[in-house]
């Protein structure tokens, strides 16, 4: 085995609530942002997502004003109503 790959099969995943919990946003924007390829998620055996740490801290680094990747937004919430 060579050492990159020991290095990312070492490498801790983090959960959706785990990720939502740095960006301090709901697990299920976590989520869409996967869905949208705005992070990129690796699935488990149960078809889970999990996150890379080092993916999600590089992030949290670049990320300036907003917390969300790339400055996106989640999507919009359609259950409320226009007045």
């Amino acid at each position: 085995m060579s050492a990159r790959s020991h290095d990312n099969a070492a490498e801790r995943l983090l959960t959706p609530a785990e990720v939502a919990v740095l960006f301090r946003v709901d697990p299920k924007t976590v989520t869409r942002w996967a869905q949208a390829g705005k992070l990129s998620s690796i699935r488990t055996l149960g078809g889970h997502r999990r996150f890379r740490e080092s993916e999600v801290r590089s992030l949290l680094e670049g990320s300036s004003t907003s917390a969300t990747p790339d400055n996106a937004q989640s999507a919009p919430d359609t259950h409320t109503q226009a007045v």
